[in-house]
Parts: C-alpha cells; sequence; structure tokens
C-alpha cells in the first residue's frame, strides 16, 4: 500500500519555523477568557524570536471533572487528536501543544479565525435533503414543527467524520467547525475524545454507512501501522491517553478497515451532541 499523498503541514511558517515550536517555547500572554467555553479558556498571545501568533490556552486546573472520563486530561486528549490528525496528513486539527503556563500545564492551540458565511450547516423545509447536502436528521423549531438538519456534502467534512470515528468524538458540535480564509477546514474541542467506550455524537452522520473513500482506507491503513507496539504515533500518544484507550484507537481503526464504511449509530444514547451548534 502506497502511502498518503501528504498535504503541506499546515504547522510550518515560510521561515521554516514550526508553529508547535513557537506554541511550546514562546512567551505566553493571557488577554482574556472566552466566556462561552465550558472549562477555563483562555484567549492568549505567544511570542518567541520576534514571532507572535494568536493562541487558546485552557489550563488543566481550570478542567471540570467528568464522570464518562475520569481518566486523563482534557487537555492531553486535545493534543492527542491534534497529533492523530497530524498522522493523517490531513491537518484538521490547529497546532497544538502541552506546555507550562500562567496557570500550570494546559493545552495551547493556534487560533483560528473562522471565515463568516461558510454553508456547512443548514435547516431546511422539506423532507429529502438536495444536492450537495446530506441528512442529518429532524431538529424541533418550535411551535410543534420540525425542519431537516443538513450537512454539506464537503470532502473537508467526511475527512472529519472518518477522523472523529477514530478518535471517538462525543461532542462534534457545528461550533467546532472553522473554516479558514484559505478554504482550509479545521475542527476543534477535543476535549471528551478516545473514551474506551462507543461514544460517537457529532453532526456528521450523513454518510453513516456509506463506503469509505479510497483516501480514506489508504489513510486508515497507515494509522494502523503507526498505532502498533513501537510505532511513531503509539509512542507520541503515550502519556497523553490511557493503554485502554491506545488499545480502543487500535480496534476502532481496525473495525473500520474490516466494514470499509463509515460507522452508523448504535441507537444506545443518542447520536447528536445536544446543543447542536
Amino acid at each position: 500500500m502506497s502511502a498518503p499523498e501528504r498535504i503541506p503541514p499546515r504547522s510550518v511558517t515560510t521561515d521554516g519555523v514550526t508553529t508547535d515550536r513557537l506554541l511550546a517555547e514562546g512567551e505566553l500572554t493571557v488577554v482574556g477568557r472566552i466566556r462561552e467555553a465550558s472549562n477555563a479558556a483562555l484567549y492568549c498571545t505567544v511570542a518567541h524570536d520576534g514571532r507572535q501568533a494568536a493562541c487558546v490556552y485552557k489550563p488543566v486546573a481550570g478542567e471540570r471533572p467528568l464522570w464518562d472520563f475520569p481518566d486523563g486530561t482534557l487537555a492531553g486528549r486535545e493534543v492527542a487528536a491534534y497529533l492523530v490528525s497530524e498522522a493523517t496528513g490531513w491537518d484538521l486539527v490547529p497546532p497544538t501543544v502541552l506546555r507550562d503556563g500562567p496557570y500550570g500545564e494546559g493545552m495551547v492551540q493556534l487560533w483560528i479565525e473562522a471565515v463568516p458565511g461558510a454553508e456547512l450547516l443548514a435547516l431546511v423545509d422539506q423532507e429529502e435533503p438536495s444536492p450537495g447536502w446530506k441528512a442529518i436528521g429532524l431538529a424541533d423549531v418550535g411551535e410543534d414543527r420540525t425542519a431537516l438538519l443538513v450537512h454539506a456534502d464537503d470532502q473537508r467534512l467526511r475527512r472529519l467524520a472518518v477522523l472523529d470515528a477514530v478518535i471517538n468524538n462525543a461532542d462534534r458540535k457545528g461550533g467546532h467547525l472553522l473554516p479558514a480564509a484559505d478554504g482550509h477546514l479545521y475542527g476543534i474541542d477535543h476535549g471528551v475524545t478516545f473514551n474506551a467506550e462507543n461514544k460517537l455524537r457529532t453532526l456528521l452522520w450523513g454518510w453513516a454507512g456509506d463506503p469509505l473513500p479510497e483516501e480514506a482506507v489508504t489513510v486508515l491503513g497507515h494509522l494502523r501501522e503507526q498505532l502498533k507496539e513501537g510505532g511513531t504515533l503509539t509512542e507520541r500518544l503515550t502519556g497523553l491517553i490511557t493503554t485502554a484507550e491506545l488499545d480502543a484507537t487500535r480496534a476502532r481503526v481496525d473495525a473500520l478497515l474490516t466494514s470499509g464504511a463509515h460507522p452508523e449509530p448504535s441507537g444506545e444514547w443518542p447520536a447528536i451532541p445536544w446543543p447542536p451548534v
């Protein structure tokens, strides 16, 4: 099996200095708090060797304990999600590192300025999606009315759907999709991922049961190799997620390759996160 075509890494700047290094070694300055976040999330700047960037800093000390994610930290899982994304070559998660900061160890992630107006999700007053759209399900819009919630039939979203299946994302909301000015699409907020139990909750169910694209099969094959004992990705994930979570990640990749299809909701829990946006 030949290696997947590598998308040019967005963590490398024109001067050859990685954004990862800037985030990891730069001086972190807190500008303000992101109040919409359920856990402590701070908007910051990071500066190193004359370069500066905006970023998000989420200290472990500001995390609320979760009964169904008793092991590890939200910050560790955020970094693990970035490392898996990086290993796919799709670069779906902004550069993310684990480092010390003003309030102790935490996750630091490059700030992505989302471009408004990108049509990725919509509510439509019809029974079936229009061409170019995929159905998610019916949504209550008030006054005893429902509308069809749909997402774009977009390769970028489909790649995210595959990544979410691998990392077992329990919270893929519309607000976690960030289209950038250059046309790239990023996913953020991966603190509730990698659980050893199946907890996939997402808005990207439009391809449920459909055969995986050839590029996804190729990428999953290479992920399987990197997740073997002693594999590059295994070494990078060790310490960020538990052994049981790492084993479950391997099992999910194997299951996707065996089925050759996007996963379907199990019916054992709500398949769509709330609120969806």
